[in-house]
């Protein structure tokens, strides 16, 4: 540790300066912002054995003096250089520019390669002679009859070279140093190291000056470097004088100040560009042994709770409860099993996966239904008469994803018990639990009657938001299976499946705020009103609730409930026609109901009932 880094033999400078038999154009500064070149005379001959040795060290093949000088050079100071045949230019000339459409290039490797304008290519007057940072051509190649050349030393950037040789499928020594990043003051003193070479072993001699073309130089990059940042990266104080030490042994200049250190990176250190990266060189030199395990002292905030988690909570709480089982089925089913339930979907078609594994999950369910259905049919082939399952997913349309509930039942209303009276679930009751998951959700809803070819006509139902700004809004359906899609899904023919599924995210977003406020019992009596109507027996029982409650908002006495208690067709009711049984119940937080008001309230209400829908008192 910290020996003295030993420099080899000092090599002679080079004058820079414009040359009359070499002259290079830069063409795009952008993907080469330095160019150096240098003419040589030459004899070209077998390296002597050290060199041939060290490269044979290094896994590099020798080739002749000249080609093996330039990788010596790479290998040495880290700039990979090339040589042309000067004789085999069009001219001394060499021109940096990008690919012409169409252009081609035979490589040293004898492959011909087509090139795309975006690749930088180094050119003479007629044609591509090299392949910019990856490889030289066959046409300028230097050979046992070369007596003179031109030595390239150059900075190309990083990702053009990268992507010249993915593209090309071309990997090389060179183009791997350039991938990553060569060091832009490099150019000149790596054909000075190469001018010293060539004279040392008697192949020729360097024909000054050297064409440096530099258009922008670029300063070298300064990096401020705090005390305190140090501390809070590294979670320790490291002393003064280490910093300082692993720094300047890097070969940073490095000035102290009263936060800590200016610093000046050598251009070598391609890598070192931000403050965090003089602190992992810090510690890495240091010893990350040395520095003490703690836990982070910034406190980690909590993230925000997610109110989707909340809301699929509540509504497990009222499945359970209600004696169903949770299902996870795929969200990938076949198309065939989708298209009957592509209705929802107001014509679009279901969304198709575009690489499937297999064509039972080639599409993206629109509604969680068909995999319930299918998880029903499953349990039924298994001997389960009774099912009841519900399911919180994601259901995919072409404009989204929205997180829905459903629920599939079918077999009895409610488990057996000793005293008998087992019945089979019918709309009622799934109409119930979906109104005990909106009731949970802050949302009002009543149903309206709908139509799905998925569902059976006159057991289906919309079911939509009641109150608020959202009044009206669809946010659900509710229905039985129809034995169409029952048989071919496996059921049995007799089975009825009764189906909800509901938007849970429009339920979340059409909820009234909470409210903590609490309510005091009432204090006052409240009146019942009982009246029996008689309708046409196509008329919802949800229509004749509406037209209620838009009655009860214009009369004196407050209506606090309704309920439908009997419904009676036969003798004495016409045919086509119901009788229908309903309980008014008056009440008031503020003072007793008189017997007047009631009665005002009661008849308003009847009145609305008779013009809107025709009613008949019995």
């Amino acid at each position: 540790y910290s020996l003295p880094l030993r420099d080899r033999e000092q090599t002679p400078s080079l004058a820079s300066g414009r040359s009359d038999r070499l002259a290079i154009h830069l063409d795009d500064q952008e993907l080469c912002p330095r160019y150096a070149g240098a003419v040589a005379d030459v004899k070209i001959g077998p390296s002597p054995g050290w060199l041939t040795a060290r490269l044979h060290a290094a896994g590099v093949r020798p080739i002749s003096n000249i080609v093996d000088i330039t990788n010596y050079v790479n290998l040495e100071i880290g700039q990979p250089m090339h040589a042309f045949d000067l004789a085999k230019l069009a001219g001394p000339e060499i021109r940096v520019r990008r690919a012409k459409r169409g252009e081609s290039i035979v490589t040293l490797d004898d492959v011909e390669r087509k090139l795309d304008p975006d690749m930088l290519v180094i050119a003479d007057s007629d044609r591509a002679q090299a392949i910019a940072g990856v490889m030289g051509g066959a046409a300028s190649e230097v050979s046992a009859s070369t007596t003179a050349i031109v030595l390239e030393s150059a900075y190309f950037k990083p990702s053009s070279v990268r992507r010249t040789s993915k593209r090309l499928g071309l990997k090389t020594e060179a183009s791997a140093r350039f991938e990553r990043g060569a060091d832009i003051g490099a150019q000149v003193r790596a054909i000075e190291r190469a001018a010293a070479l060539i004279a040392q072993i008697g192949a020729g001699r360097i024909a000054v000056p050297v064409v440096d073309c530099y258009p922008q130089p670029r300063g070298p990059v300064r990096i401020v470097l705090r005390r305190t940042r140090l501390g809070q990266l590294l979670g320790a104080q490291v002393p003064d004088g280490d910093v300082e030490r692993i720094l300047r042994a890097l070969g940073l200049d490095v000035r102290a100040n009263a936060d800590g250190w200016e610093t000046v990176a050598p251009t070598f250190r391609v890598d070192l560009l931000r403050e965090a990266d003089l602190i992992e060189e810090v510690g890495r030199h240091y010893g990350f042994d040395r520095l003490d395990a703690t836990f982070p002292v910034a406190p980690a905030p909590a993230p925000a709770p997610d109110p989707r988690i909340a809301r699929d909570q509540a509504v497990r709480r009222v499945m359970t409860a209600a004696g169903a089982s949770e299902a996870i089925t795929f969200a990938f089913i076949e198309a065939k099993a989708a298209e009957p339930f592509a209705s929802v979907l107001g014509g679009a078609m279901p969304v198709a996966v575009a690489n499937p594994l297999s064509a039972k999950f080639d599409t993206l369910r629109p509604l969680l239904l068909p995999g319930l259905v299918d998880a029903v049919a499953h349990n039924r082939r298994h001997g389960r008469r009774d099912v009841r399952l519900f399911e919180i997913g994601t259901r995919f349309a072409p404009d989204g994803e929205t997180r829905a509930l459903g629920v599939a039942w079918t077999g009895n209303a409610a488990a057996e018990h000793w005293s008998g009276g087992a019945r089979d679930v019918d709309f009622f009751d799934v109409k119930g639990v979906a109104e005990r998951v909106c009731d949970a959700l802050g949302v009002g809803v009543r149903c309206e009657p709908a139509s799905q070819p998925f569902l059976v006509a006159g057991q289906t139902a919309s079911i939509v938001v009641d109150d608020g700004p959202a009044r009206g809004e669809a946010i659900g359906l509710i229905g039985q299976v129809s034995p169409a899609i029952a048989d071919a899904r496996g059921l049995p023919r007799h089975d009825r499946v009764f189906v909800v599924e509901l938007n849970l995210d429009r339920l979340a977003a059409v909820r009234a705020p909470a409210s903590d406020a609490a309510r005091p019992i009432p204090r006052y009596p409240f009146v019942v009103r009982d009246v029996s109507i008689v309708v046409a027996d196509s008329l919802p029982a949800e229509i004749i609730r509406g037209t209620i409650h838009g009655a009860a908002r214009a009369v004196p006495a407050p209506l606090a409930a309704i309920s439908f208690f009997d419904r009676y067709q036969g003798k004495g009711v016409p045919e086509g026609a119901v009788s229908l049984s309903i309980r008014l119940t008056f009440q008031s937080s503020e003072r007793t109901l008189t017997d007047a008001e009631v009665q005002q309230s009661f008849e308003t209400i009847l009145g609305a009932l008779v013009r809107e829908h025709g009613a008949v008192q019995r």
